[in-house]
């Protein structure tokens, strides 16, 4: 009896991983192991800069609320301590978001703080 290796099933696989490394360089495109480890890869580049988007966006919110209270004289620390004690809810995107878009409301929050 012949040996069944179900080329359907395997090629199928094959293909799959294939199709997502259209577009790389060379052989990471067409050479089934090559391609296999080049997408196995990028998974894990995903899944580690997914997290490292997180804090690169904290780290520019940061840079954002420290350059816009500088203009009235404190620096983020100072900020963010008087934001905490003052029981203002707003957190760092918003306040970026404030001193980017509506510099007149962040002004209010510096005034709210500094009381």
């Amino acid at each position: 009896m012949p040996r069944s290796v179900n080329s359907v099933a395997s090629r199928a696989r094959r293909k799959k991983i294939l199709k997502r490394t259209r577009g790389n360089f060379l052989s990471r495109k067409n050479v089934w192991t090559v391609a296999k480890n080049t997408w196995e890869k990028g998974l894990t580049y995903a899944y580690r800069d997914r997290k490292n988007k997180k804090r690169n966006f904290r780290a520019l919110w940061i840079q954002r609320i420290n350059a816009a209270v500088r203009q009235y004289g404190m620096t983020y620390s100072q900020f963010i301590g008087l934001v905490a004690k003052s029981g203002i809810g707003l957190n760092r995107k918003t306040l970026a978001d404030l001193a980017m878009n509506n510099p007149a409301a962040f002004e209010a929050v510096v005034k709210q703080v500094r009381k």
